[in-house]
């Protein structure tokens, strides 16, 4: 083991020797040291408690990335003939980081036969519009638009 790691020294070692403990034995001069337990990580959400492992986390920031459907949008969707693939949602995925990446807010996502108004902030899919309904539709508090 690397002696210059925490938690890589016995805890019961002679007092006032110099050695990996110091002179003032386990103690140390600030209190007592750590033994190899979990640290704080600093960067960590808010969310994340002291138990929380790295899977946890791990997992609240894939959730975080995933694009959600509003409950209109699953409707609208669901009349569909052709529902949406793994490939069309990974487009309409990156179409929303593009438009995050630019700083939109609310933008409208048109891709193939499909339009798609999207919380840019909340990535939620708020309303979709076939091709059908799509000739005479005004699409209103947009701020951007993102061709796929």
């Amino acid at each position: 083991m690397d002696p210059r790691i925490y938690g890589a020294f016995p805890v019961n070692g002679p007092r006032g020797t110099s050695g990996p403990q110091g002179p003032q034995g386990p103690q140390g001069p600030r209190g007592p040291r750590p033994t190899g337990g979990p640290r704080p990580t600093g960067g960590a959400p808010a969310t994340t408690g002291p138990g929380a492992d790295f899977r946890d986390i791990l997992q609240q920031q894939v959730d975080r990335e995933k694009l959600k459907f509003s409950l209109h949008a699953r409707e609208r969707l669901a009349g569909r003939s052709r529902p949406l693939g793994p490939e069309d949602l990974a487009k309409l995925s990156e179409a929303v980081d593009k438009a995050s990446a630019r700083g939109a807010r609310e933008s409208l996502i048109l891709m193939r036969d499909m339009a798609f108004v999207v919380s840019v902030k909340n990535r939620t899919v708020i309303t979709a519009v076939d091709g059908e309904r799509m000739k005479d539709s005004v699409f209103t508090n947009i701020d951007s638009a993102v061709i796929v």
